[in-house]
């Protein structure tokens, strides 16, 4: 075969370009610290650093609804801490208010204290997330949810709670209606009250239930009757007398049907009633501090009456506090399924960015070698071609 010299030179300058590019790629490639610096590098590991980056944009997607999760829940978890302490104080107040030397007029006082503990809770109850929305706006609110007006305080909200989307659902509220004016009424099972037209001479406890396989659920009524100096009581079921009809009164002594018991103290008068009927899930907490404040500012009331208001109030509160601790138990528990998910998101983007350093990082210890091995190949290339094109038959002659 046949090599002139142009054709011998064109392939050494070729090789040189090529040598020349390589090792260009390859200072590149330590430059930028990636093997895959454009597609066509390798089209296949392109594709999967691509599929890896999108997996991870939307890992820090859902990372951002978690923060904004987990912001709105401690808050709501911290604005039912301080309601909680506040309806401590109340009971406190509540349960002083019933100390028989206490004068009207200390009774009052101990009312405006509760009043203005009310006034905390419902500015609680409207507190912000510090984002334009509210803690306990339910499914959104541009105003505050609970409105205080001449019937009390109401509120303006819808039921749910506003969610955001992560890998799940998250909260982003409260409920609102549930946490503040959703308690069960009464004890739980069923509300004793004492009728408006009562003398001043007895009052009933909340009650309890002794077997729950005996409720009814049926409206109750206690009549008493005083006659010849004896006190006897009629129970009615819906109106229509029971079998317990005319049983001696004895104070302090349990009365009990249908797997309920409750506890009439005092000195009943004629035509007492006391009322036992079911409890319903939808008991205000402001409506019964109202219901406590008014009571405790009345005048010239009997121990009987007083006793009567403290254990109703220290009832409907109880109650009350108890649902906002089963909401807070609530809010803790999304905030620890936040953590759950923020983990599981933490993986997810671990996952997506170890695929894609696999597909495109660079092993620089391989990179260095490499390229001292390409500049050295180049190297001599250089000198082998300087040396050749030294020779020349025109040299020789």
């Amino acid at each position: 075969m046949r090599i002139t010299t142009a054709n011998a030179q064109d392939t050494a300058v070729d090789s040189l370009q090529r040598r020349q590019q390589e090792m260009q790629r390859a200072q590149e490639q330590m430059t930028s610290g990636k093997r895959v610096v454009r597609a066509s590098d390798d089209p296949t590991a392109a594709a999967r650093a691509e599929r890896a980056l999108a997996t991870s944009a939307r890992a820090l997607a859902d990372q951002r609804g978690v923060e904004a999760s987990r912001n709105a829940m401690e808050q709501a978890e911290g604005a039912l801490g301080d309601a909680t302490e506040a309806m401590q104080q109340v009971r406190e107040l509540l349960v002083a208010a019933g100390n028989g030397a206490y004068t009207d007029s200390e009774r009052a006082n101990l009312a405006e204290r509760i009043r203005g503990l009310r006034s905390q809770l419902l500015s609680i109850a409207n507190r912000g997330d510090g984002a334009g929305g509210y803690l306990f706006g339910s499914q959104g609110s541009a105003q505050p949810p609970f409105v205080d007006g001449v019937g009390g305080v109401s509120y303006r909200g819808s039921d749910g709670q506003a969610m955001v989307r992560s890998a799940v659902l998250l909260p982003m509220t409260q409920e609102g209606e549930a946490t503040w004016l959703g308690a069960r009424s009464g004890n739980g099972v069923f509300v004793t009250t004492a009728a408006a037209g009562n003398g001043a001479g007895a009052w009933i406890d909340a009650g309890s239930v002794t077997d729950p396989s005996a409720l009814t659920g049926a409206d109750y009524r206690i009549d008493f009757q005083v006659a010849g100096g004896n006190t006897t009581y009629t129970v009615l079921m819906n109106g229509a007398p029971t079998a317990q009809a005319n049983v001696p009164y004895v104070a302090g002594q349990a009365i009990q049907f249908d797997g309920m018991a409750v506890t009439v103290q005092g000195t009943p008068a004629q035509g007492d009633q006391f009322d036992v009927t079911p409890a319903t899930a939808d008991l205000s907490l402001f409506d019964t501090l109202d219901r406590v404040v008014a009571e405790l500012k009345l005048p010239n009331r009997s121990s009987a009456q007083v006793a009567q208001t403290v254990a109703s109030g220290l009832r409907d509160v109880d109650a009350a506090f108890g649902s906002l601790q089963m909401q807070r138990a609530l809010a803790g528990e999304s905030l620890n399924r936040i953590d759950a998910v923020e983990s599981r998101i933490a993986d997810v983007k671990l996952g997506a960015d170890t695929e894609r350093a696999h597909a495109e990082d660079l092993d620089m210890v391989q990179a260095l070698s490499d390229f001292q091995a390409k500049q050295t190949g180049y190297e001599a290339a250089l000198s082998t071609y300087s040396l050749v094109q030294k020779m020349s038959l025109f040299k020789y002659l």
